[in-house]
């Protein structure tokens, strides 16, 4: 019996232990993305949710398509991000990306584009992140409609969606996205429904 007992009690301090470590590991990010997300005029959690699904807050991940650090930054968008804030790179680029700080300060520049071009759109967000990882000219592409139609809702422009693993990056950070909102007490952002629902 005793030794059910230590049993029992070990693994109830392993798992407290391993939630803590989680909780910690997935929040220490967290000050540095409400100040760069302020900055930029970027909903934090929409940050905070893009870091969590692209590397879980590993800032040594590099992507198959040389995307770098926390929130996947490739290098042409950080040469544009320093070309147009006057930054200096200097002559590493990677070492740069890797910095949590630089990669949210770019990442958050790249987010606030799109929040710009779509900021009159219904679910802008669904669009942003689209952008965010396919490029704004399929995000272009996708949101398009035919002259005096009326815009594309949210469910609608993610079904134009013809690349399935940016379709489902969409709609995973906009799930995660609206349940932080909801955690956190805040009107999450409403999915759009679709046209005769």
């Amino acid at each position: 019996m005793k030794r059910f007992v230590v049993i029992i009690l070990t693994l109830l301090v392993l798992a407290l232990g391993l939630y803590f470590f989680d909780q910690y590991w997935i929040h220490r990010y967290d000050s540095l993305i409400a100040r760069e997300a302020g900055a930029r005029h970027i909903d934090s959690d929409l940050v905070w949710s893009i870091a969590y699904e692209e590397t879980y807050f590993r800032p040594w991940l590099n992507g198959k398509n040389g995307e770098i650090g926390l929130m996947q930054v490739t290098p042409a968008v950080a040469r544009a991000w320093a070309t147009e804030t006057e930054h200096g790179i200097g002559p590493d680029m990677a070492t740069l990306l890797h910095d949590p700080e630089h990669n949210i300060q770019i990442g958050c520049w790249y987010l606030e584009k799109f929040s710009d071009e779509y900021h009159d759109a219904s679910g802008r967000e669904a669009r942003m992140l689209a952008a965010y990882n396919a490029g704004d000219s399929r995000a272009i592409e996708w949101n398009r409609v035919a002259p005096g139609a009326r815009p594309l809702s949210e469910q609608e422009f993610i079904a134009r969606i013809d690349i399935a693993s940016t379709r489902a990056y969409v709609s995973s950070i906009l799930d995660r996205y609206r349940r932080l909102k909801a955690a956190h007490g805040a009107p999450p952002p409403p999915a759009t429904p679709q046209p005769g629902r």
